[in-house]
């Protein structure tokens, strides 16, 4: 008989998808009712489980992605700005990757994740397969200033230059270049993209892709709602916008999100090709979400914790993993990458939020978290942090300075049954979810809601205090020595001290 000893299983190799500014319900498999056609999505999400009940930690793309990269909550080191980036210092869930053995692959370069040094320690490859391009920068072209009241001040440009290579068709252009030429080693392909992030525009075919009376019409609320809506809105003159307009919007926003399916599609069938046999997960998911003319609004706030925005889609395939399913569990989005590591039988060594929600790839009945948080904004001193932008951002940003308040900081408490909202400037807000998912009508001025939100508050409090901040074990040394003079001594060598 053989004694020859058995093969060791191959690890997989991961490919990661993320979408910027994607809402969950533009996705037929998140909302049957969106005219949104999404056949490449579709197909992934008919080889693994779509979650529909996941949540990003912060509205803004920056601390978003420092947040789901490190499982630490925004609060936790303070990465509340889109400048606050990730540090050599800082672990990460790729460098984690990384340091077990894969190959890491930044597809593209965008400018919001990783500070000076973090991608060297973190990456193995970072950029673009054309040479000529540095990073997003070199995709942004000065703009005509719109009037308020007009579409443009909504960060609609409209039909775009069909012969134009814009920044997703560089990064995927990386990404099949990079997939026809993989090594051996198991490897992770993190491939951020920036669609259907502003402005609102698009070539054909995908301009004309959706007719206009299609589109459903913005939601809105009622009760008291957070002080930015108003001022937000006159500002940029979109309480001017006719309905019809914001269909306008809304065609050409489904229309990019069509278009990046397509783009997702040519990576997956590249990698069909070239594939070897190895097994491999694809993950697919959004940084956060996009009012799209929901509360008379568009684009997003710092301090905005609407479903819209903070909902996102998260679709998760490969061997093993149930197929066709739709998994309901409240997520957070720090929850993906421990769940990837894991899958690679991967653990991250440092101190981190995020859970692994294996099981609910397995069993899409079971559950995972009892509460997902949300949370963003700051504190009235901290307005030097804000965000200072040009056009298009500029109206936005002098809200920001002008009246801190409304970009106050805040948090959103998210239960099977309730979402509660507690401001540090301004009165809470509370939702039935079962009754009204996108949260449009706030009952925290309803008589016979108080325990209701005394019991939701607490639960913020013990949050907070759970998750305030992470110790580093690699600061347990007592005594060290110090390399200073003594006292009374000046500058003199300790050796020529009496």
């Amino acid at each position: 008989m053989s004694s020859q000893a058995p093969v060791a299983p191959q690890r997989p190799n991961f490919i990661i998808f993320v979408a910027d500014q994607l809402r969950a319900d533009y996705l037929p498999g998140f909302n049957p009712q969106t005219p949104v056609r999404s056949p490449a999505l579709d197909r992934l999400a008919a080889q693994g489980v779509r979650f529909g009940q996941v949540f990003t930690q912060h509205s803004v793309c920056s601390p978003s992605r420092v947040s789901f990269l490190t499982g630490l909550y925004p609060h936790v080191h303070g990465h509340r700005t889109l400048q606050y980036l990730l540090t050599p210092q800082d672990p990460n869930f790729l460098r984690t990757f990384k340091d077990n053995g894969y190959h890491v692959v930044h597809a593209g370069a965008r400018g919001d994740t990783f500070g000076p040094g973090a991608a060297e320690v973190s990456l193995h490859e970072h950029g673009f397969a054309d040479t000529g391009i540095t990073d997003l920068r070199d995709f942004i072209k000065p703009k005509p200033h719109g009037e308020p009241g007009s579409l443009a001040r909504a960060h609609y440009e409209g039909e775009r230059d069909a012969t134009a290579v814009d920044f997703d068709e560089q990064v995927i252009r990386t990404a099949q270049a990079w997939l026809a030429g993989a090594p051996k080693a198991p490897w992770v392909l993190y491939i951020p993209l920036l669609s259907p992030h502003p402005p609102f525009a698009a070539a054909q075919p995908w301009f004309s892709h959706y007719p206009r009376d299609a589109m459903p019409l913005p939601r809105h609320g009622s009760g008291a709602m957070p002080a930015f809506h108003h001022p937000l809105a006159t500002r940029h003159g979109w309480d001017r916008l006719r309905p019809w307009q914001w269909q306008e919007l809304r065609a050409v926003y489904a229309g990019m999100v069509s278009r990046l399916d397509s783009l997702i599609g040519r990576v997956m069938d590249t990698h069909a090709q070239h594939s070897g046999g190895r097994p491999a997960y694809t993950a697919f998911f959004s940084d956060h979400g996009e009012y799209l003319g929901d509360y008379g609004l568009a684009e997003k706030w710092p301090a905005g914790v609407e479903e819209c925005l903070v909902r996102t889609p998260v679709i998760i395939a490969g061997p093993g993993i149930a197929q066709g399913a739709q998994c309901d569990a409240l997520v957070e989005l720090i929850d993906l990458f421990p769940t990837l590591l894991d899958l690679a039988g991967i653990r991250a060594q440092h101190d981190h939020f995020g859970r692994a929600f294996t099981a609910c790839l397995r069993d899409p009945s079971e559950p995972h978290r009892q509460a997902v948080f949300s949370e963003g904004g700051f504190r009235r001193e901290e307005a030097a942090l804000m965000e200072r932008g040009g056009y298009p951002y500029d109206l936005k940003s002098q809200l920001q300075h002008e009246q801190p308040e409304t970009v106050g900081k805040v948090v959103a408490l998210r239960t099977r049954e309730w979402t509660y909202v507690w401001r540090l400037y301004e009165p809470a807000q509370l939702f039935d979810r079962l009754n009204d998912p996108h949260e449009r009508h706030n009952l925290a001025d309803e008589p016979g809601y108080v325990h209701v939100q005394q019991q939701l508050m607490a639960r913020v409090l013990r949050w907070l205090v759970e998750t305030a901040d992470v110790i580093d074990p690699g600061q347990q040394q007592r005594f060290v020595a110090v390399e200073l003079p003594r006292p009374g001594h000046g500058s003199l060598p300790r050796s020529h001290a009496t």
